[in-house]
């Protein structure tokens, strides 16, 4: 089991040293992963959330966090890939993977704030399932073809040469999402599933359903990552779910703590860490 944490970017905290420091260190107690938020505008349920409060973005945050670190992996959870460009964001984090040395995980998901769509993406709101799956086959093009020919219906790219190449090959894709269209996702395109907080139970009913659709695609189980995506609220007692997260299959788990409060974050931080050493010893 590994244990990952996320920087709260996404909590309008004014503070951004304070969350860079948060990476080390949540290293230095021992978590594997480090993980950022992803939206554009304070809209909906951001804006409901946060007024007009800083939303840091996600790929630069992170980047100042791999400087500070040396050994947790890097993780997205999730860019929405309808607001990125996929050859802006297939470069931004090839070149974060070298100079991390080799340490990012793409978490991607087609997003679920349509007044927050309309006004950033490119495609109709409900093309972007369909447009995801083409953006991250170009991606994957992207990364590994010295010079990559993909066609698509809306993206393309021929007769050019695409560097720098990720470290890792495969450079790993985990997908967010609950419903079957991102379990088909998952076994099209992911090294790993990234749910956002479904029960034991609900998360054993989908593991049913992602093996239907690995086993349509050819592939199995064991070739797919669990990390869990776990909100909770300071305080939480964490340690019961957790055993039934590590019963139901899951990998990895990857809190994230619902408090603006850097100094109740950093205190968290430490209560969490404790649950680790626990579990590992």
């Amino acid at each position: 089991m590994r244990f990952g944490y996320t920087i709260p970017n996404n909590w309008g905290i004014a503070d951004v040293e304070g969350l860079v420091a948060l990476g080390p260190a949540a290293e230095e107690r021992g978590f594997d992963s480090l993980w950022v938020n992803h939206h554009l505008l304070n809209i909906g349920y951001v804006r409901d959330r946060l007024g007009a409060g800083a939303y840091h973005d996600a790929t630069t945050l992170l980047t100042w966090v791999a400087a500070r670190t040396s050994r947790v992996r890097l993780g997205t959870s999730v860019l929405v890939l309808p607001y990125c460009n996929p050859f802006g964001l297939a470069k931004a984090l090839a070149t974060l993977d070298v100079l991390s040395g080799g340490r990012v995980v793409a978490g991607l998901g087609v997003g679920s704030l349509e007044d927050e769509h309309v006004q950033v993406a490119d495609v109709p709101f409900a093309d972007r399932g369909a447009w995801t799956d083409e953006a991250i086959a170009l991606m994957r093009a992207l990364w590994t073809d010295d010079e990559p020919t993909f066609e698509g219906r809306w993206l393309r790219v021929g007769g050019a040469h695409v560097a720098p190449k990720p470290l890792q090959s495969p450079l790993p894709v985990v997908i967010g999402g609950n419903r079957r269209p991102a379990l088909r996702r998952v076994a099209r395109f992911g090294q790993g599933w990234h749910p956002l907080g479904p029960s034991p139970e609900g998360l054993r009913t989908r593991l049913v359903t992602l093996e239907e659709e690995l086993a349509a695609v050819g592939r199995t189980r064991a070739e797919i990552e669990i990390s869990l995506r776990w909100d909770i609220r300071p305080g939480k007692d964490v340690v019961p779910l957790l055993e039934e997260y590590v019963a139901a299959g899951v990998d990895e788990v990857v809190w994230s703590l619902s408090t603006p409060d850097l100094d109740e974050v950093r205190r968290e931080l430490d209560r969490l860490a404790a649950v680790v050493a626990a579990y590992r010893a």
